[in-house]
């Protein structure tokens, strides 16, 4: 199943869970609850584009999908005078509502010697700020009946809520105060540093297969820093960082102007929009670095490497080739290929190689659904007395016949269809269409454009999938990533090339996991 695809079934822990300290913090009261009724603003700043400008009406859309789908969002876009941008979605369908906040920074944004900031912050960000004390974020919307969490990627950092209706007032009373004035302290990043380094452990290093993960990314994007290194970051890094640099990443990009705030389920615009300006319309706008990062060169030759998993029993395989990023016109024919090849028990990869052949006992194909350049990605576990080469064999035969013969209608169809029912299950949360939308205003601009991202799926025809299939599946796009089973594959030539390497051992390099 695609990464795309994926997150559009709303899969919640996209990034890294949060850790919360061992003892339990104390609470110390705010000077001052939010309240649902809150003095009546003025709103001409909150229409206007920029600061200065004059007020525009609200963008206000709902679109019906062809074909018989009526995607019947209300989608409502404003923007206060500091820059936040601000997408609404009224749904009165239940009585709670959805806060998602995205910050426009990942680890795409870290530079070299820095990594690992942005996911730094998802904890640091419930560290405490001028009105609420450490861990109280999650005390106040828990106490209330609501749920809270943050995630990180490559690409964004997202902090969500859902609360009871009644109680929007005091979710974006959290999310401003700490953006205009978190708690970074020594002691608070101290602890947070090494809550991230126990993370480390506990998701890579002490689990088979996780570091060969990070490793491809590391490989397949060579020099491209921002999508080579890990959204965890380098341990050595966060050991190194003085307090002063942990400071300026956020003055740098958690700002309003560098946000997107999304609001969905049962609230009324206007009233919202007067808490939002309440409680967002006095932080300051700074000057966020924008990513001018160009894309990498285009990848002539083959990137063959190995490298030895203590922890794994079995020897495992990845392949990853170079792709167009996220929402390109190839890379909606390349999610649909990748359903047909490798999601669930009727794909053909599984048919061929778990069920017919019996030469692996897990294998998934899938785009990573980036932002920047992209990753089309296989990875298998070879199953018991059979080595990857026959895998590797077997997938690349199957590119080549669907380069040369295409796939059926049926099968088109039938990936269309699982994307569809995706898409619309997708979306029947309030906090995932606050996420969608979000990511859509904040990736491309307008969050109007997810109503009509299944009429792309739709317009893929045969023809498009047999010629990305021959287009981007050449050897010379292609990076090669063997895993070692334990201390016995030291007795084979290829787990002594493996000892050799630098690539022996744990990588703290990330990629958004099988």
């Amino acid at each position: 199943m695609s990464r795309h695809a994926q997150f559009l079934m709303l899969a919640l822990a996209l990034g890294w869970p949060l850790s919360l300290q061992a003892e339990a913090p104390t609470l110390a009261a705010p000077a001052v609850l939010p309240t649902t009724q809150a003095p009546t603003p003025k709103l001409a700043a909150a229409a206007s584009a920029e600061p200065g400008a004059k007020p525009q009406p609200a963008d206000v859309s709902a679109k019906s999908a062809p074909n018989g789908d009526k995607v019947s969002l209300s989608v409502e876009r404003r923007k206060l005078a500091n820059g936040l941008r601000v997408v609404m979605n009224p749904n009165h369908t239940v009585p709670t509502v959805a806060v998602s906040i995205y910050y426009d920074v990942g680890s795409r944004n870290e530079v070299r010697g820095r990594s690992g900031f942005a996911h730094l912050f998802e904890h640091m960000m419930f560290q405490g700020s001028q009105n609420v004390g450490k861990g109280e974020h999650f005390q106040l919307i828990m106490n209330r009946g609501g749920s809270v969490n943050g995630t990180t990627s490559d690409d964004r950092t997202n902090y969500f809520e859902t609360l009871p209706a009644n109680e929007l007032a005091l979710g974006l009373w959290l999310e401003a105060d700490r953006m205009k004035s978190l708690a970074i302290t020594q002691s608070n990043f101290e602890n947070q540093r090494q809550t991230v380094m126990e993370e480390r452990r506990q998701s890579y290093d002490n689990r088979p297969y996780m570091t060969s993960m990070l490793r491809v990314n590391e490989l397949a994007f060579g020099d491209y820093f921002p999508y080579a290194h890990s959204t965890i970051g380098d341990m050595q890094d966060l050991i190194n960082a003085p307090l002063s640099a942990v400071q300026e990443f956020f003055d740098t990009y958690y700002a309003p102007n560098n946000a997107v705030l999304c609001l969905a389920g049962d609230f009324e615009p206007d009233a919202a929009m007067q808490l939002i300006e309440k409680y967002f319309g006095d932080v300051k706008p700074r000057a966020p670095k924008p990513f001018d990062v160009p894309d990498p060169a285009p990848q002539t030759a083959e990137r063959v490497d190995s490298m030895l998993d203590p922890l794994a029993e079995l020897p495992a395989l990845h392949l990853a080739y170079h792709v167009p990023k996220d929402r390109d016109p190839d890379h909606y024919p390349l999610e649909l290929l990748s359903l047909m090849l490798g999601d669930g028990e009727s794909s053909r990869l599984y048919q061929k190689l778990v069920k017919e052949k019996e030469i692996v006992q897990e294998i998934e194909a899938s785009t990573d659904g980036r932002r920047g350049p992209d990753l089309f990605s296989f990875w298998a576990i070879a199953a018991e007395g059979h080595k990857v080469d026959e895998a590797r064999a077997a997938i690349y035969e199957e590119l080549k016949r669907i380069a040369e013969k295409g796939v059926s209608e049926r099968e088109l169809d039938k990936a269309k269809n699982r994307m569809r029912a995706e898409f619309v299950f997708g979306m029947e949360s309030n906090l995932s269409r606050a996420m969608r939308l979000a990511e859509f205003e904040t990736f491309h601009g307008d969050a109007n454009l997810l109503l009509t991202e299944l009429d792309h799926y739709r317009a893929v025809t045969l023809a498009d999938i047999k010629r990305v299939a021959g287009q981007y599946f050449a050897a010379t796009n292609r990076t090669v990533l063997d895993v070692l089973p334990g201390r016995a594959a030291l007795s084979t030539k290829q787990g002594a090339d493996a000892k050799k390497s630098k690539h022996d051992g744990p990588h703290y390099q990330d990629r958004r996991l099988p």
